[in-house]
């Protein structure tokens, strides 16, 4: 019998030690979210005076790491983000040059990198190996799995606080160059409570959602009002990018049971998870929840598969054609493409014929000065969601389905759903734009 702690401690380096395995003019690409191997990147700085030219890719950079804050890191490392976080967003703003951003489709975020050039090091998060020498990576295998695989040296940083999860989570000792340790609790994201605007989009979301649908489900205001509304539904399943804490409330409330579910059924599907240190707990050694890689989870022909597929997302604003902007205000990036596309697109491609993609928003912005629903998108703004995709559309003033209706017909059905007091001027600049 092999001796794997042996091997393992053999393997075992300093997070000092990480620093010194980057090289320069090469690709680094980093575990997202609450896998983030924040040990290691709060360290990655001290290669600036032996380095230059060290791409950093990452999905929402939870700390403001030194190698991209400070405005000195420049030539030596760039933050290269598929969805932008505070960090990144301040960094921009600051002017330090030290970030920039990564047009992408989640489903294909890492074998489209992979066509570029074969990264140096992937740097991840795992939990302590097992008497038979197999890891857990835990919480997120989006792009992990990939990258890891296609890497030259693969570091994982070991968090003995992180849940052992299942499915292409689970990796052998004998994949990875280097251990590093680095315990704490994982990064944690709050619930929002819902205020009264919130649980109104989420009622009108939840008239569009029958029992036994398969649903994925982001975070934030919106989706856990939702979520609550969802309380009197009966045996929905789970098929989502993010596993989130109202998953695992509507589990325990048993309306959720994936017992319908057209693939993977009795399971949650999902490709990493955020919440709190209770959800954590929760899916620590749970068998009912499987992390599968982005590639397969967020293809719109997996998803199109589902059982009454719902994808429920949300936005910045819809323009009268019914363009969807998720990321982006004129040319200023602020969040990211992430799986929007790849939901919407796989749910009202279902088929079953009952697949509905749901993009949600609050009717006004910036304490009620602004519609959201807005004529014509800003100048540089990204559309997220091409207008041929868009399927409902859901406010606080209720929803409309714009799926095979005309440019007029959806600028009156958009116009019904934006704030009252927007009304007659959007139809007036309809009226003028020959839209109506």
């Amino acid at each position: 019998m092999k001796n794997y702690n042996e091997i393992y401690k053999s393997k075992l380096i300093s997070l000092d030690e990480v620093a010194g395995l980057i090289r320069s003019d090469s690709d680094i690409i980093v575990a997202q979210c609450a896998s983030e191997p924040q040990g290691c990147m709060s360290r990655f700085h001290l290669a600036a005076d032996k380095v230059k030219d060290v791409k950093v890719f990452s999905v929402l950079t939870m700390k403001p790491y030194d190698f991209y804050m400070k405005p000195e890191m420049k030539g030596h490392f760039e933050l290269c983000s598929w969805f932008h976080a505070p960090g990144s967003r301040q960094a921009i703003k600051a002017g330090t040059g030290t970030v920039t951003y990564v047009p992408n489709m989640l489903h294909r975020a890492a074998t489209d990198r992979l066509k570029v050039r074969k990264p140096h090091m992937f740097v991840g998060t795992c939990t302590p190996p097992d008497s038979k020498g197999f890891v857990s990576l835990s919480l997120g295998v989006t792009y992990e799995r990939d990258i890891l695989e296609a890497a030259e040296v693969v570091v994982l940083e070991v968090n003995e606080q992180l849940p052992r999860t299942f499915g292409d989570t689970i990796l052998h000792i004998s994949e990875v160059d280097y251990f590093t340790e680095y315990h704490q609790l994982p990064p944690t994201l709050p619930s929002p409570s819902p205020d009264e605007e919130a649980l109104r989009i989420g009622s009108f979301i939840a008239e569009l959602v029958d029992d036994g649908s398969t649903i994925q489900l982001g975070i934030g205001e919106i989706p856990n009002a939702a979520a609550l509304s969802l309380r009197n539904k009966r045996d929905l399943g789970v098929h989502t990018e993010m596993f989130v804490d109202s998953m695992m409330e509507l589990y325990e409330a048993s309306v959720i049971t994936n017992k319908l579910k057209s693939i993977h059924k009795d399971k949650f599907v999902c490709t990493f998870a955020m919440g709190s240190e209770k959800m954590y707990r929760w899916l620590d050694n749970n068998p009912t929840v499987e992390f599968l890689r982005g590639k397969y989870v967020n293809d719109p022909c997996i998803i199109r598969q589902n059982r009454r597929m719902v994808s429920i997302n949300t936005c910045i604003m819809v323009d009268f054609t019914g363009q969807v902007a998720s990321e982006s205000i004129g040319i200023q990036q602020y969040s990211g493409t992430g799986g929007q596309t790849d939901t919407a697109v796989g749910a009202i491609e279902g088929l079953d014929g009952l697949g509905k993609s749901i993009i949600a928003c609050r009717s006004t912005a910036k304490n009620g000065t602004i519609s959201t629903i807005v004529p014509v998108l800003p100048e540089g703004t990204a559309v997220t969601l091409h207008r041929s995709n868009t399927d409902y559309v859901v406010t606080e003033w209720g929803f409309v389905r714009l799926t095979g209706l005309t440019v007029k017909e959806r600028t009156r059905a958009l116009i019904s759903i934006a704030h009252p007091k927007f009304r007659d001027q959007l139809t007036e600049q309809a009226q003028i734009m020959g839209y109506l």
